[in-house]
């Protein structure tokens, strides 16, 4: 009885060549980045570079001019982006790292100066609890120093490694864009005549994946930007790696933005205490926030397949949980790419009509 169903289930859904093509393509796929994730990485990196860089091209072709000078100024332009990071931002982040691993000790003491001060304010707490609190803390504080200093060890080989795909990454770049045609013509050629399926789901997913990629990256820059003009007017340390952080936690669907709130308020409580600059600060902190949630994404991202909040989340704890930081980037648009499948998979075409 059992075996019947599975077999009625497997000819009603899996009846079709093409469907079967498509599932294949995916589980090669999937293969392929558990297995060879960590040697695509500065594959995966041009790709997303590409798909950026692309929606450029297209919009100055769009103004006459041929693709091959606007492939030209768009990668000048992405060569001149990444010499600017590489020279101005890098560096000044690097030195206020610096800065705050220098003032940690001086964080320490004001945090251990709040703990101590718990029970004259709040006579709930017993000194016990006091002590085991200072204890778990210091034990914590141990655990994150020990990893410090393992990846300052390891930063040497770190750093071979960037060097290395500082220049693999943008040859990759110039390649994928200058060749575009030829590169995808070369992998039609492994795929069968009749791959209907699988190409109105890659239309549907190349374009909603550009779309979501350059519309991510435009969000980095304006969160980085909105949040580091009031953090450097009102002379916040380390204001720009907040901003940079803050921006770069977009890319975790709510849960980033409640992540990085902590070490902001942390850093300009420590910095102003319980004052009317640390209240004006959160305030600016927390309206940058709600433009970006209420404002900018439903802008940036009104093309995007709606999906629910609560498949989001469960796409990034899966997808992270399986590619790590690649996982979590792509989270929103392999969401889509399953979404898409189901919509177009024939069984299910078949039902709607």
């Amino acid at each position: 009885m059992i075996i019947e169903v599975i077999k009625s289930w497997f000819e009603k859904h899996f009846s079709d060549p093409q469907a079967i093509m498509l599932v294949s393509i995916l589980v090669l796929g999937l293969i392929l980045l558990l297995y060879l994730g960590a040697v695509l990485t500065p594959v995966l990196a041009a790709v997303i570079i590409a798909y950026i860089l692309e929606g450029l091209v297209k919009r100055i072709t769009r103004l006459g001019v041929p693709r091959l000078i606007s492939f030209l100024i768009s990668y000048a332009l992405f060569i001149a982006a990444l010499a600017l990071t590489l020279f101005g931002l890098v560096p000044l982040i690097i030195s206020q790292v610096s800065d705050l691993v220098t003032d940690f000790p001086k964080i320490l003491g004001k945090i251990q100066e709040l703990i101590l001060s718990i029970p004259e304010q709040y006579p709930l707490f017993a000194d016990q609890e006091i002590e085991n609190m200072l204890a778990g803390f210091s034990s914590e504080l141990i655990s994150v120093g020990q990893r410090l200093v393992t990846v300052s060890l390891s930063s040497a080989v770190d750093v071979f490694t960037v060097l290395l795909y500082l220049v693999i990454v943008p040859l990759l770049v110039f390649f994928m864009l200058k060749d575009k045609v030829e590169i995808l013509q070369w992998f039609r050629r492994f795929l069968p005549e009749d791959r209907g399926l699988a190409y109105s789901v890659w239309k549907e997913v190349d374009v909603k994946m550009g779309n979501y990629i350059r519309g991510k990256l435009l969000e980095i820059i304006i969160i980085s930007i909105a949040t580091f003009i009031p953090l450097k007017f009102m002379g916040m340390n380390y204001a720009a790696t907040m901003s940079l952080l803050v921006g770069l936690s977009v890319i975790i669907p709510y849960v980033g933005a409640v992540a990085v709130t902590i070490p902001v308020a942390m850093i300009a409580w420590f910095q102003w205490g319980s004052s009317s600059e640390f209240v004006y600060l959160m305030m600016a902190y927390l309206l940058v926030q709600i433009l970006d949630g209420n404002v900018l994404v439903p802008v940036l991202f009104s093309e995007m397949v709606n999906i629910h909040p609560a498949a989001i989340i469960i796409a990034v704890l899966f997808f992270g949980g399986l590619w790590g930081v690649w996982g979590v980037f792509f989270a929103i648009p392999l969401a889509t790419l399953v979404q898409a499948v189901i919509n177009s998979w024939p069984s299910i075409q078949s039902q709607k009509a």
